[in-house]
C-alpha cells in the first residue's frame, strides 16, 4: 500500500475540487490511510487560496478545470506565494500541453482521475518524499523519446536526477558541493547530448532509465 513511515506525523492534505463528488471519493481513499489527514476543502480556486493560507497543508490535489480560475493558475500562484508547496494534479485530462504546463506551474505531479487508487496513493507518497510523480504514459505523450546514443557522465546523470526531482541549480550545488556555474555547465552539457532541457523531458528520461522512484 503505502510507503510512509507510521511514525511520521501525518501528511496535512487539502482537496481542490469544484465536484463534491470527487472530493467525497478522494476524502474516503485517504481516509483509509492513516498516515494522511485531510485538513480542508475547496470548491474553487479563490476558496483554495483563502484555506492555504488558514491551514498550511503540507499537499495538494489540485484539479485542472474550474469556473473561477484554472488549476494551473491556481497551483502558479500557491507555488508563488508558497515557495516549495507540493502539489498533485488530479485531472480527467490527458494531453501533452496540461501536463507540461502543470510542471511549469510548479506542480510536483500529474494523475489521471480515473487512475487506480494505488497509483494516487504512490504519487502522494512520491511527492511527500521530496519527489515527483509523473503516469508513464502521459509523459510518453508529452516528450519525445531520448537518443540512446548519447552517453552522460556520472556527475551529469547526479545532475539530471536532481533536476528531475525539482532542485533548483542553486540546491544542486549546495549538496554537490560544487559552483552553480559548474551546475549550469552541467546542464548545458545534458541538454546537448538529450537534445531535451524541460522538467518534463528531463523526469522522463530519468523514469525510463530507473533514475526516478514512480
Amino acid at each position: 500500500m503505502s510507503n510512509l513511515s507510521e511514525d511520521r506525523q501525518p501528511i496535512r492534505v487539502a482537496l481542490v475540487d469544484d465536484h463534491e463528488l470527487v472530493r467525497d471519493g478522494l476524502r474516503g481513499l485517504l481516509a483509509a490511510m492513516p498516515q494522511l489527514e485531510v485538513v480542508g476543502e475547496a470548491s474553487s480556486g479563490a476558496e483554495a487560496l483563502i484555506l492555504v493560507g488558514q491551514v498550511r497543508p503540507d499537499l495538494l490535489l489540485v484539479d485542472i478545470g474550474m469556473k473561477d480560475m484554472t488549476g494551473l493558475q491556481l497551483t502558479e500562484i500557491l507555488c508563488r506565494q508558497y515557495p516549495g508547496m507540493q502539489i498533485l494534479i488530479l485531472s480527467m485530462y490527458d494531453h501533452a500541453e496540461y501536463v507540461t504546463s502543470s510542471i511549469r506551474a510548479g506542480a510536483r505531479g500529474y494523475v489521471l482521475k480515473d487512475a487506480a487508487s494505488r497509483e494516487i496513493v504512490a504519487a502522494i507518497d512520491a511527492i511527500a518524499a521530496g519527489g515527483t510523480y509523473y503516469s508513464a504514459d502521459l509523459l510518453e505523450k508529452t516528450v519525445s523519446p531520448p537518443s540512446a546514443d548519447d552517453e552522460l557522465t556520472p556527475r551529469e546523470r547526479e545532475v539530471l536526477q536532481m533536476l528531475a526531482q525539482g532542485l533548483s541549480n542553486k540546491a544542486i550545488a549546495r549538496l554537490l558541493e560544487i559552483s552553480v556555474r559548474t551546475v549550469e555547465t552541467h546542464r548545458l552539457s545534458i541538454r546537448r547530448k538529450l537534445g531535451v532541457d524541460t522538467p518534463a523531458g528531463l523526469v522522463k528520461y530519468a523514469l525510463e532509465r530507473g533514475w526516478l522512484s514512480v
